[in-house]
């Protein structure tokens, strides 16, 4: 029951997202400000939400009280998502209110994730957030989205987001942990720093990929939108069998043994995407949901299992900020690749695989050389 009520968090906040801020409101607030002008009110957003969850997770971590700022933050988001829908015909309000929203919500999913120090096993509580996410996005995309109208939709969502938070509030305890908070030190952790950096440049591919498929299969194979959508839904089937496999692969063998496989499968999905036929382009939207959904299950594992729980909220902080930036960057460099190639898709693909290639070599190098991957008990590796 407590696995179920940390996943059906992840459904919510996935359900939010897909509707909220990818979809609905985008659409709505570009009518009355220039879409520049909005990204960059909404980037501002997510700096200012990374800055803010570093000193409340400090504040968080120093009293061990982790539970309260996910229960506030929840609520406030909720809050603000209805409150999108009362300031609707106001669009200058609608859009403080989705500001205030964006960055409770990255509050929230911070000391969320520090909800699995309650499972002795976290791999498939991880990884079971992780598929009921993918399942409830389909859900949302596929069957709720074109039976909803705005402003309903914002106040709806709330609701549907405040119940699927219920559970995790009500039956999940707050983490205790003892030992000496310092932002600083966790500033000065070489190994936590690189790593992040490994992992970031996992999530710069997954991103990319993510944004630019569509377009991808579009350009590259010139497949029509129920075509790409067959592909997408495929690459969804993946996340939802990832997660749970990803998840319990973690706890049979570990985090730290189970992490770098990352590298090999973007690695490997790059490097075929260029050369892969049409008819066997399904298999890669599999491979890639598959993949997506090993980044995002043992990610989180991974801080809580090889670094100092005492300061989990903090180190948390670092992997929502390696998705913000990863959103930025990533596209930058793909637009980047295509200006040199001369719009070579397929080529550009395939160059994307450097960061998969320069991850492997920072955490091989540095992090976890392969004689101690492969010797380190499961469990807490240092």
């Amino acid at each position: 029951m407590k696995r179920l009520s940390f996943a059906l968090f992840d459904s919510g906040e996935t359900i939010l997202s897909a509707l909220v801020f990818s979809t609905f409101f985008p659409l709505y607030i570009t009518k009355f400000i220039d879409t520049k002008i909005y990204s960059a009110l909404y980037g501002s957003a997510f700096l200012l939400s990374f800055l803010l969850a570093l000193y409340l997770g400090w504040l968080a971590d120093r009293s061990s009280r982790r539970k309260p700022f996910f229960v506030a933050f929840s609520l406030s988001a909720a809050l603000f998502c209805f409150l999108i829908a009362v300031f609707y015909v106001h669009p200058y309000l609608a859009l403080a209110s989705f500001l205030l929203l964006a960055v409770s919500h990255q509050q929230a999913f911070v000391f969320y994730n520090t909800l699995l120090l309650n499972f002795e096993t976290k791999g498939f509580a991880s990884g079971l957030g992780v598929a009921m996410g993918y399942v409830a996005s389909a859900i949302a995309l596929v069957f709720l989205a074109k039976h909803l109208r705005e402003p309903e939709v914002y106040g709806i969502v709330a609701l549907i987001f405040l119940s699927l938070f219920l559970p995790s509030a009500l039956k999940l305890p707050n983490p205790v942990t003892s030992g000496s908070v310092s932002l600083r030190s966790v500033l000065k952790d070489r190994g936590f720093i690189l790593f992040i950096v490994c992992l970031l440049t996992m999530t710069e591919v997954a991103n990319t990929l993510v944004a630019m498929m569509g377009v991808y299969l579009r350009e590259v194979y010139g497949m029509a939108r129920e075509e790409i959508f067959r592909v997408i839904g495929l690459s969804a089937l993946g996340g939802v069998l990832g997660g749970i496999l990803w998840g319990f692969l973690v706890d049979r063998f570990g985090a730290g043994r189970v992490f770098p496989v990352g590298f090999f499968l973007w690695g490997s999905i790059l490097a075929l995407l260029p050369i892969v036929p049409k008819d066997l382009i399904l298999a890669v939207g599999l491979a890639f949901g598959t993949a997506l959904a090993h980044l995002w299950t043992t990610g989180r594992v991974y801080i809580l299992s090889h670094f100092d729980t005492a300061t989990a909220s903090v180190r948390l902080s670092f992997l929502s900020l390696t998705e913000r930036i990863a959103s930025t960057t990533g596209l930058l460099i793909w637009s980047l690749l295509l200006l040199v190639t001369g719009d070579n898709y397929r080529l550009s693909a395939g160059l994307m695989a450097l960061f998969p290639l320069t991850g492997s070599l920072l955490y091989f190098g540095f992090i976890s050389p392969p004689r101690r991957l492969f010797s380190q008990r499961r469990g807490v590796s240092r």
